[in-house]
């Protein structure tokens, strides 16, 4: 599912109104017609899909993150995905105020990059590397990831941001980040590291244990790295079923 496929963000339609448009085998904005509905309607309708048109060729997510109601925001994810920006932080506890961040991972257009405390974990190299993200992607990163980042760095986060925890809880998927992998059948290389663990392997670094660093590394990439698959196959499951016999879903994009 794509943007081109939602009506809810003009003006006057809800989702009985859209369901209804779907059910009657309107799925795409091309096949919009004025006589669909009302006047009044059709006139908002219109002006939605020239809006959105506009915003679709800008790249201009924030256009539809405004448009949507906050429970469909996941709707715009696949039109969006290469600017979309995984990321994932690990801490030494869960207060901000008394832990302090080790290490940030962010995974975008097929790369992914690590910036860890005390060697390259700046203000600066943050803003730059959130630089390019118009789209925000994490685990409860609205609650947790993103009020650390501002608690301890000089870094604006203020823009689109897909919270794959409140997605998955609207596709029924409960748990946190490696439960809901298990229930999409995505592996993990380190199935035995957790965030107790990272917060461990911390300390061991910081005691001089080789290896402890590395590890924590790879445990903070893996987690970047599989969010954008897993609101690829969590997205799937949220398709309402007249978009899916119209075959307005889409195969799975790549990692």
């Amino acid at each position: 599912m794509r943007v081109e496929n939602s009506f809810i963000g003009a003006e006057g339609v809800g989702p009985k109104t859209e369901r209804s448009l779907w059910t009657g085998g309107v799925t795409h904005w091309d096949e919009f017609e004025r006589e669909a509905v009302g006047p009044t309607r059709a006139e908002g309708i219109a002006a939605f899909i020239e809006r959105g048109r506009e915003a679709l060729a800008d790249e201009d997510v924030e256009f539809f993150d405004a448009a949507f109601p906050a429970s469909e925001r996941w709707r715009y994810f696949r039109s969006f995905r290469e600017r979309a920006c995984a990321f994932d932080i690990e801490t030494t506890g869960l207060d901000p105020d008394r832990a302090v961040v080790t290490t940030v991972t962010l995974h975008q257009g097929g790369e992914t990059r690590t910036l860890v405390r005390g060697d390259d974990l700046t203000d600066e190299s943050l803003a730059a590397a959130f630089a390019d993200a118009d789209l925000l992607v994490s685990f409860n990163g609205k609650r947790f990831d993103v009020p650390f980042l501002a608690r301890h760095f000089d870094v604006d986060l203020d823009r689109p941001h897909l919270d794959c925890m409140h997605v998955c809880r609207q596709a029924g998927l409960s748990g946190g980040l490696d439960g809901v992998e298990d229930a999409l059948g995505i592996d993990r290389e380190l199935p035995d590291v957790d965030g107790r663990e990272a917060v461990r392997l911390w300390h061991a670094h910081e005691a001089g244990r080789d290896g402890a660093l590395e590890r924590l590394i790879a445990y903070n990439r893996e987690d970047a790295e599989n969010l954008l698959p897993v609101l690829d196959r969590t997205v799937e499951r949220l398709i309402p079923a007249p978009l899916r016999e119209g075959g307005a879903s889409s195969t799975e994009p790549p990692a």
